[in-house]
């Protein structure tokens, strides 16, 4: 089974490995607490290879759309989820010899409820003006373990089919209205016959 949303030119270069073509394998992380130095959102971003890549996001990308990017080398190991109907897609993760920056950033985010989004987005060595897959594989990391050398992680889909529908909660402390609504209760049937009298 192939999966639609990759590019021809992805599965051709999956196809005929040519050794000129490479295949870029890029990770993005996004978290609230990740920010810059001028308190601006910022993600961290990774590519497979021994070099730095300035490689162009697509136009629904959750941040800089659009815009050319930069991927910092970095060498990682990710296994994809397969192309199958499987209930909660997930993808395992190993990045080697992380940078204490990146320790720092996860720092941050594990003392907040939030989670950590991934996005994976395949570039052809030839042409980085565009990831080769749309959309890409956005997860969110289930699982995280960090050591001296590297750090594990699980990432997947978000889980659809257990989200409450609608997921607005209506609290009386966000909408006082219902105070009201709760305090008063319709006369019954009986209660009218006898103010009637």
């Amino acid at each position: 089974m192939t999966d639609a949303s990759l590019s021809e030119a992805l599965k051709e270069a999956y196809a005929s490995a040519d050794s000129e073509i490479i295949i870029l394998h890029t990770l993005e992380l996004r978290h609230p607490a990740f920010v810059d130095e001028n308190g601006l959102p910022t993600a961290i971003r990774v590519v497979r290879d021994n070099v730095n890549h300035i490689c162009r996001l697509e136009e629904s990308a959750p941040l800089n759309a659009g815009q050319d990017v930069e991927f910092v080398a970095m060498a990682f190991d990710l296994e994809l989820p397969p192309v199958e109907a499987i209930p909660v897609p997930e993808i395992t993760l190993t990045l080697d010899n992380v940078s204490t920056e990146l320790i720092e950033y996860l720092d941050k985010a594990i003392e907040t409820q939030d989670m950590i989004e991934m996005t994976y987005r395949p570039y052809l060595s030839n042409d980085l003006s565009c990831p080769q897959m749309n959309p890409p594989i956005t997860l969110v990391i289930t699982e995280i373990t960090v050591d001296v050398s590297k750090i594990s992680a699980t990432a997947r889909m978000m889980d659809i089919g257990n989200k409450s529908f609608p997921a607005e909660n209506y609290t009386i402390k966000k909408y006082p209205g219902l105070s009201s609504c709760l305090l008063y209760t319709s006369p019954s049937p009986r209660d009218r016959q006898k103010s009637r009298m």
